[in-house]
């Protein structure tokens, strides 16, 4: 069976287990939605039963993941964007609100991944890498929460790393971009308290998607290490010795969605097999 008709099959049976859809009538956007965590992400709210937006830069992969939802049964559409760019973020915004209705739930997944020695960090690597990590949820989540605040009812999942609240060797620019996205996370959600709208993050571990694998290939080529013995130090590195699934990422980003997580405001989740910290 193709790995496409494997997970619609899963989407299905998740979507048995339900007979009412928890997520029925609402509307989800989904950045960076045309694989790994992304288009995790999408079959769980599709699942659910809400209307799925999936976002990337790249047309065909997004459409690979809405297609999949519309053979699983769900509702999904494809629109591309660039979270960095604001006059993409404004359009893909008013598309999404036309074809969904009203957007009630935004998954902030969009990002990049660099890895470097604090002296060789450029100027161009730091600002692309906070621009898609930082910038692109903060013009994103600008773009769908005054309708959300209008409604009374809403949910931003940030999708940050733990590199958000950990230091590690060579990664400077990206764990300050991910620092900064919980920042943002933890002061939008003071703003939001009492309004209906909540805002959290999810911090996983390394998880095995595309990806990551490119880092493997980009760390394997700047040290001339097999791929596949540095993917077996990154399991190693991990506490439960494997990498996480996006499917246990998109669980994890679940938890923030329903009606019951009301109370659940300026949390992060961390998703690493083992150790809070």
């Amino acid at each position: 069976m193709r790995d496409s008709e494997q997970r619609g099959e899963e989407a299905r049976r998740m979507a048995r287990r339900h007979s009412t859809p928890t997520l029925s009538g609402k509307g989800a956007v989904v950045t960076g939605g045309g694989r790994g965590i992304g288009a995790a992400v999408a079959r769980a709210l599709a699942a659910e039963g809400a209307a799925v937006v999936v976002t990337a830069r790249t047309l065909d992969e997004i459409v690979a993941v809405a297609e999949d939802l519309r053979r699983s049964g769900g509702s999904a559409h494809a629109i591309v964007c660039d979270v960095t760019d604001q006059g993409s973020v404004a359009a893909m915004a008013a598309r999404a609100h036309e074809l969904l209705g009203s957007v009630d739930i935004l998954v902030n997944n969009a990002g990049v991944a660099r890895s470097a020695p604090f002296l060789k960090v450029t100027l161009d690597e730091w600002e692309t890498i906070h621009r898609v990590n930082a910038t692109g949820p903060l013009l994103v989540a600008q773009a769908f929460l005054p309708a959300m605040l209008e409604r009374g009812w809403g949910r931003i999942v940030n999708v940050a790393s733990v590199a958000s609240l950990l230091g590690a060797r060579y990664i400077t620019s990206y764990a300050a971009s991910k620092h900064a996205l919980v920042g943002m996370t933890r002061c939008l959600a003071d703003e939001l308290a009492g309004t209906g709208v909540t805002v959290n993050s999810v911090c996983p571990g390394y998880v095995d998607t595309p990806m990551t694998n490119e880092n493997i290939e980009r760390i394997a080529a700047k040290t001339g290490k097999d791929a596949e013995e540095v993917r077996t130090g990154l399991e190693e590195m991990q506490p439960g010795g494997r990498l996480i699934t996006p499917e246990e990422v998109a669980h994890a980003v679940m938890t923030f969605v329903p009606q019951e997580a009301a109370s659940l405001q300026g949390a992060e989740l961390v998703v690493r097999g083992g150790g809070a910290r």
